[in-house]
């Protein structure tokens, strides 16, 4: 069984896969929108990824503010849950991402990623960072959270 990480953002949405074995995660695109609000080619592309790669199970970045309230990214988010629930009918678990953009960040910085190399890689190195989160915390817990 595979699980699958996603970054929502604005604009572009970062995508993560397991390994079989839920051991590591790799980040393996970015999709792209024109508008915020317009998901349907975006959901259609995340059910092929969904086949592709044999996922079970999606973890959604969920952008909390640092003080530990919910925000209007953290609605959205919630709203996208929702809707990958209905039309994939996998589970879909919210994991906190504040700072994995962050984390991104600096490990393209110590990669040698030039700075304006680094935005075509960001999301899919986030979703990668919030999915491995979730795995080592399953791992260290013997726990297999929805």
């Amino acid at each position: 069984m595979r699980i699958m990480g996603l970054d929502y953002g604005s604009k572009t949405m970062g995508v993560a896969v397991s390994d079989a074995l839920q051991i590591t995660a790799q980040g393996i695109e970015i999709i792209n929108r024109k508008q915020e609000n317009k998901l349907r080619q975006t959901l259609a592309r995340i059910e092929e990824l969904i086949l592709e790669y044999e996922v079970e199970k999606i973890v959604l970045g969920f952008p909390k503010n640092m003080n530990d309230t919910e925000g209007e990214r953290a609605e959205k988010s919630l709203a996208l849950r929702d809707k990958l629930e209905r039309r994939t009918g996998l589970p879909v678990v919210m994991w906190d991402e504040r700072l994995s953009t962050v984390s991104a960040e600096r490990t393209m910085m110590e990669a040698g990623i030039r700075r304006e190399h680094r935005k075509e890689y960001v999301d899919k190195i986030a979703a990668a960072i919030i999915l491995q989160g979730y795995l080592d915390y399953c791992k260290h817990t013997g726990s297999k959270q929805q």
